[in-house]
C-alpha cells in the first residue's frame, strides 16, 4: 500500500532508523537526509539525537544548515529530539554553541543524566488524558522560550516538548517509545505545511494562466 507522506529523517547520528519505523507504522515514508538534495519531496525534517556539535559541523560541511533554514522558511516541519533541540535553538549554553537559531528558545546541554544514564517517565501534557512515555538520554534542558512558544508537557517546571508553527522539540526520545502520540503530531505539522504549499503552488499556476 503506497505511503501517504515523505519525511526526512537527518540519518547521521542517533537511533535514526528508529525514526524511521515509527514513521513507517504511521503510514508515512521516511527517507534518509545527508545532503541538501534529499530534502527535495519531503513535507517535514527529524532531527534525532546524537552529538550536537559533531551533528551541527556535518550539517555546515554537506551544507544541510542553510538549506534546513530555507526549509524552515518555506513552511516545511522540523521535528528536533534530544541533541536536536539543541540544534534548534535560538541560544545554546553550558557550554555555548551555534545552532540554527529556528526556536525561540534558550537551551542549555547541561543533562539530566550521565552519558549512560537514561530516564523513563510518564508524564502529563496536553497531548492526550493519558501520560505520555518520555524516555531520556543525556537530555538537554529547555531554560526558556519565547512567547510564539507552546509548551506541550513539562518536567520539573521545565518544557520538555515544545511547539512554534512548523517547529516541534521534545528532549527525549519519543523515537523509542512504542507511543506514536507526538509523531502524529509532527506528521499533521507536516501535513498542514505540505498542504499550504500545495495551495500557494496552485493559486501561482492559476495566477500565470489569467
Amino acid at each position: 500500500m503506497s505511503q501517504e507522506i515523505k519525511i526526512g529523517v537527518l540519518a547521521v547520528q542517533g537511533d535514526y532508523e528508529a525514526h524511521g519505523r515509527m514513521l513507517e507504522r504511521l503510514r508515512a515514508e521516511p527517507v534518509w537526509v545527508r545532503r541538501p538534495t534529499d530534502l527535495a519531496g519531503v513535507a517535514g525534517v527529524i532531527l534525532p539525537g546524537g552529538e550536537s556539535t559533531t551533528m551541527l559541523k556535518f550539517l555546515k560541511e554537506e551544507g544541510l544548515d542553510s538549506a534546513l533554514v530555507d526549509f524552515a522558511g518555506r513552511g516545511g516541519a522540523i521535528f528536533g529530539t534530544c541533541a536536536g533541540t539543541i540544534l534548534l535553538a535560538r541560544e545554546v549554553r553550558n557550554p555555548a554553541q551555534r545552532s540554527l537559531g529556528l526556536l525561540d528558545a534558550e537551551v542549555s546541554r547541561n543533562a539530566y543524566g550521565r552519558q549512560l544514564a537514561s530516564e523513563v517517565r510518564h508524564e502529563v501534557s496536553s497531548l492526550k488524558d493519558e501520560p505520555l512515555e518520555m524516555i531520556f538520554i543525556r537530555a538537554p534542558i529547555i531554560e526558556s522560550v519565547g512567547p510564539s512558544v507552546e509548551v506541550l508537557a513539562s518536567l520539573g517546571g521545565k518544557p520538555v516538548l515544545v511547539r512554534q508553527g512548523n517547529i516541534l522539540a521534545a528532549t527525549f526520545h519519543p523515537e523509542l517509545t512504542a507511543d506514536t502520540t507526538v509523531h502524529k503530531l509532527f506528521l499533521l505539522v507536516a501535513n498542514g505545511g505540505a498542504a499550504e504549499e500545495r495551495n500557494a503552488s496552485a493559486a501561482n499556476a492559476r495566477k500565470s494562466r489569467a
